[in-house]
C-alpha cells in the first residue's frame, strides 16, 4: 500500500512579504520510517486514505460583487493588501490560496484559530462571510 504525505513549507519573499504556503508531496510507503513518524506542525495525517488536518486550516467566504470580472492588474492589489497585513501578523497565519468566482472569493488559510483569521479580514478592510475549520480533506485517492 502508497500513501501520501504533505508538508506545507512557507515561503518568504527576499522583501519580506509573507506568500502562499506551497504544498510539497512527497510519495513515501506505509512501511517506512517517514511515513510513521512525520510529525511536522503543518503535515497531513493520513489514515485509511482519509487525510486529517493537524494544523488548523480554514475556508474564508468573502462575498464581494463582480469580482470574477476583476482584471489582473486588480487581483494583484488585492493580493498584495492580503500580504501586507499576513506580513505585519507574523508567520503564525498563512494564506494558501484562493478561488474566484463571480462574486465571491473562496480563501484558504492555515492558522492556529479562527480569531487570527477574522482580524487578517479586519486588518485588510476584506470581508468574511463565513469562516468555516477544515476537518479532513478527501480526494479520489480517499476512495481507494
Amino acid at each position: 500500500m502508497i500513501t501520501y504525505k504533505a508538508d506545507i513549507f512557507f515561503v518568504n519573499l527576499s522583501i519580506g512579504i509573507s506568500a502562499a504556503a506551497i504544498l510539497n508531496f512527497l510519495l513515501v510507503s506505509s512501511t517506512s520510517p517517514a511515513a510513521t513518524n512525520h510529525k511536522s506542525p503543518y503535515s497531513t495525517e493520513f489514515s485509511n486514505n482519509l487525510k486529517t488536518i493537524t494544523m488548523p486550516k480554514y475556508v474564508i467566504e468573502r462575498e464581494i460583487p463582480g469580482v470574477g470580472k476583476s482584471t489582473a492588474e486588480q487581483l494583484k492589489e488585492i493580493a498584495k493588501a492580503s500580504n501586507e497585513v499576513l506580513s505585519k501578523m507574523g508567520p503564525q497565519i498563512q494564506w494558501v490560496n484562493s478561488y474566484v468566482t463571480d462574486n465571491k472569493i473562496y480563501c484558504i488559510y492555515n492558522a492556529p484559530n479562527e480569531e487570527m483569521v477574522l482580524e487578517h479580514a479586519k486588518q485588510g478592510g476584506f470581508p468574511a462571510n463565513s469562516i468555516s475549520k477544515i476537518s479532513a480533506l478527501i480526494d479520489p485517492i480517499t476512495a481507494e
